[in-house]
C-alpha cells in the first residue's frame, strides 16, 4: 500500500512540472502574480505589433519633404540667378545704346553747328549730320505745303525732346514730322533719328524699319551709310547675324573712308 501511494504521490507532482515545462517563459511575468497581464508586449512594455514602426516612418517622410524642399530652393535659386543676369545684360545693353546715343547726339549737334554757320543755305539742321539743298525744293508729295521756317521749328522740338530722353515722345513727334513734311529738307534726318529713338528704347523692329526707310526714301542723304549700320547693329541684335554680313559688307563697298564704313568693318570681324 505504502508503495502504491508513493507511486501516486511522484506521479501527481511530476504532472505539473511536465505542464509547465511546456508554458514559455515571458519576463517580467511573476512580478505581479499573474504572468497574462503583459502578454503581447516585449521586454520594454512596447507592443510588439506595428506601432513600433511609427516613429521611423514619419521621420523618413519629414526626411524625404526635407529634400524635396531643398531641391526646390536650389531650383529657385538658379532661376533668380539666371534673371539677375539677364537684368544686368539688358542693363548693359540700355547703357550702351544710351553712351552711343548720347555720343551721336553731340558730335551732330557740333557738325550741324558748323555746318549751319559755314552754309546758312545748305539745310544743315541742328544735330543732323548733313543734308542736301536739293531735299528743301522738292515738291510736297504729300503733307504741308513746304515752308522750311516751320519745319525747323517742329523738327527741333522733336530733337529737343531726344535730348530730354523723352524718347517715347521723341518717336512720337518724329512719326508725326515725317507725316506732315514727308519730303523736307530735314526728312531724312527725321526717319534717321527716329531709327535711333526706338533703338534706345528697345523697339528693335521699329528701329530696323526706320533706318531701312533712310536709304529707301532719301538714297543720296548723307545719313545712309549710318543709317545702314545701325540697320546692321539691329541685325545682329535680332540674331540675324547673316543678314547683318550682307549690310555690313554693303556698308564697306559703297561708302568707303567714312566712320560707318570702319565701324562696319570691326563689326563684321566680331560676327565672323
Amino acid at each position: 500500500m505504502r508503495m502504491c501511494q508513493r507511486v501516486v504521490t511522484v506521479m501527481a507532482l511530476s504532472l505539473p512540472l511536465a505542464v509547465w515545462a511546456q508554458v514559455p517563459v515571458q519576463d517580467g511575468s511573476t512580478g505581479n502574480g499573474g504572468g497574462n497581464s503583459n502578454a503581447g508586449y516585449g521586454t520594454s512594455g512596447a507592443y510588439a505589433g506595428g506601432g513600433v514602426q511609427t516613429p521611423s516612418t514619419a521621420q523618413g517622410m519629414l526626411f524625404s519633404q526635407l529634400q524635396q524642399m531643398q531641391q526646390e530652393i536650389a531650383q529657385l535659386r538658379g532661376m533668380l540667378e539666371e534673371q539677375q543676369n539677364d537684368i544686368q545684360r539688358l542693363k548693359k545693353e540700355g547703357l550702351e545704346r544710351y553712351q552711343d546715343l548720347d555720343k551721336r547726339l553731340s558730335s551732330g549737334a557740333a557738325a550741324g553747328a558748323a555746318g549751319t554757320q559755314n552754309s546758312p543755305a545748305a539745310g544743315v539742321s541742328n544735330g543732323a549730320g548733313g543734308s542736301s539743298a536739293g531735299d528743301a525744293g522738292q515738291a510736297q508729295a504729300s503733307g504741308e505745303p513746304a515752308d522750311p521756317a516751320k519745319e525747323k521749328l517742329f523738327y527741333d522740338a522733336a530733337f529737343d525732346l531726344i535730348k530730354a530722353k523723352d524718347f517715347d515722345k521723341a518717336s512720337q513727334a518724329f512719326a508725326a514730322f515725317l507725316r506732315r513734311y514727308p519730303n523736307s529738307q530735314y526728312a531724312g534726318n527725321a526717319q534717321y533719328w527716329l531709327g535711333e529713338v526706338n533703338l534706345a528704347k528697345g523697339d528693335l523692329q521699329g528701329a530696323g524699319q526706320a533706318f531701312a526707310k533712310v536709304s529707301q526714301s532719301y538714297p543720296q542723304h548723307a545719313k545712309v551709310p549710318d543709317s545702314l549700320f545701325k540697320l546692321a547693329d539691329v541685325e545682329i541684335r535680332l540674331g540675324n547675324n547673316d543678314k547683318a554680313k550682307g549690310i555690313l559688307q554693303q556698308v564697306i563697298a559703297q561708302y568707303p573712308g567714312t566712320s560707318a564704313a570702319q565701324l562696319a568693318q570691326r563689326d563684321l570681324q566680331r560676327i565672323q
